[in-house]
C-alpha cells in the first residue's frame, strides 16, 4: 500500500486511481552512458547515465533503417515503468492494438534526474548539474539516434513533462519522427498558477531547516509534506476524487496515509531538480517549425493545464499538421493523469498513426 501511495503522490505523471496489472510485460533494461555531457547551464558531468528499457524488436526496412521504434516519455517524478501499468499497456501493447508489440519496438526511457538515470541522489546532491528540458531532449535523442541507431522514430508520445518534450522534439529534430503525440501540456511558458505551485513546492523543501542546503542527514519531512500536498492537488480530478472519497472520513484517511508515508518518499534534491527543470521551457516561438503530423490531447479537468486559459486554441492553428483534442470531463477522464489512461484517447492515436504512415 505504501509504495503504491508514494508512486501516486510523487509522480504527477501517473493516474489518480491505479488498476491492478494485466498481462505481465517484461522489458529489457539497459544503460547508455554519455561521456562528458555538457548541460546548457555550462556544467558538465563526466558520465551521464541514461537508463532505458525496450519492448518488442526493431524492424529494418529495405534501406536497412529501423522503422518501427516508438519513444515513450514520462512525466515529472515518473520513469519509464509508468507505461507498463494496465490502463496504458493493456490498451496499446496487445495483439491488434495501436502499438502491438509484435510489430512495434517500444523504448521506455528514464529521463535525466529520474528513475535509474543519473540524478542528484546518486551522490552529488545539490552539486548535481542543473538540467532543463532541452538537456533532457538532447539526451533522449542521443540515446535513440546514436546508441540505438534509430534515425527516425515512428512515434514520439509524451505525457505531462514528456508532452512538453514532444513539442521540443518537433522543433529541435523536425526529421526525428513520423508522428508526435503530446498529452497533457501546453506549448507555452510555465507561468500563472502552474508556476505558482511549482515555486511553492521548491521553496517549501528548501526552507525546511532539515534540508541544509541539500546536505541533509534526515529527510526534510515538513517540506516534503507540503510538496506532497501540492502534488496531490495538482494531479487531482474532482469527479474521480468524489467517487474515491465520497465521505469526509475517507478523504481524511487518505491525507493521514500520505503523512505517514512522507519520510520514505522521493529524495528531496531529486524532487527539487525535477520540478525546477521546467523553469525555462517555452516552445511558443517556434511552433511553425513543427512539420511532423501531431495529435495533442488535453482533458477539461486538468488542474495544471486548465482549458479556460484558451492557450491551446490559439496555439494549435500554428502547427501545420497538428490536431488538438480537448476531452470533456467524463468517467474516462482522470484530471491531469488522463494522459496515462489510454482508453480516453486511443482513437486519436489510431487516427494519428494512419495519417502519418510513411509513404516509402
Amino acid at each position: 500500500m505504501k509504495s503504491k501511495l508514494l508512486f501516486l503522490l510523487f509522480a504527477i505523471s501517473l493516474a489518480t486511481t491505479v488498476h491492478a496489472a494485466g498481462p505481465v510485460y517484461a522489458p529489457t533494461p539497459a544503460d547508455y552512458v554519455i561521456p562528458d555531457f555538457k548541460f546548457r547551464s555550462g556544467e558538465r558531468l563526466p558520465a551521464l547515465r541514461i537508463h532505458y528499457a525496450t519492448l518488442g524488436q526493431p524492424h529494418r526496412n529495405a534501406k536497412g533503417r529501423i522503422d518501427n521504434a516508438v519513444l515513450l516519455l514520462h512525466g515529472t517524478g515518473g520513469d519509464g515503468r509508468q507505461f507498463l501499468r494496465a490502463q496504458f499497456a493493456d490498451e496499446l501493447f496487445g495483439s491488434g492494438q495501436p502499438l502491438d508489440l509484435a510489430s512495434h519496438y517500444i523504448i521506455l526511457i528514464d529521463d535525466i534526474g529520474h528513475g535509474a538515470s543519473s540524478k542528484p541522489s546518486d551522490g552529488l546532491h545539490a552539486q548535481f548539474p542543473h538540467y532543463d528540458y532541452a538537456d533532457m531532449v538532447e539526451a533522449e535523442h542521443r540515446l535513440t539516434a546514436e546508441h540505438l541507431g534509430v534515425a527516425r522514430l515512428r512515434l514520439v508520445l509524451g505525457t505531462s513533462m514528456g508532452c512538453m518534450h514532444a513539442f521540443l522534439w518537433g522543433e529541435t529534430f523536425p526529421d526525428g519522427a513520423d508522428a508526435l503525440m503530446p498529452l497533457a501540456c501546453l506549448p507555452s511558458p510555465i507561468a500563472g498558477r502552474n508556476r505558482l505551485w511549482r515555486k511553492m513546492l521548491i521553496d517549501a523543501v528548501k526552507k525546511d531547516p532539515a534540508w541544509q542546503g541539500g546536505e541533509y542527514k534526515t529527510p526534510p519531512v515538513q517540506g516534503l509534506r507540503t510538496a506532497a500536498d501540492l502534488l496531490a492537488l495538482a494531479g487531482s480530478a474532482p469527479l474521480q476524487n468524489q467517487k474515491q472519497w465520497p465521505m469526509r472520513d475517507a478523504a481524511d484517511g487518505y491525507v493521514e496515509a500520505m503523512d505517514s508515508a512522507i519520510a520514505s518518499g522521493p529524495d528531496a534534491n531529486d524532487l527539487i531538480y525535477q520540478v525546477a527543470s521546467s523553469g525555462d521551457y517555452d516552445p511558443s516561438g517556434g511552433l511553425e517549425k513543427i512539420t511532423t503530423p501531431l495529435a495533442w490531447v488535453n482533458s477539461a479537468d486538468d488542474f495544471i493545464n486548465p482549458p479556460e486559459l484558451g492557450i491551446a486554441e490559439k496555439m494549435a492553428p500554428r502547427i501545420a499538421k497538428g490536431r488538438f483534442v480537448l476531452l470533456p470531463i467524463s468517467d474516462k477522464t482522470h484530471g491531469h493523469s488522463t494522459h496515462t489512461w489510454a482508453a480516453a484517447w486511443k482513437d486519436v492515436l489510431v487516427d494519428l498513426l494512419k495519417r502519418s504512415e510513411p509513404t516509402s
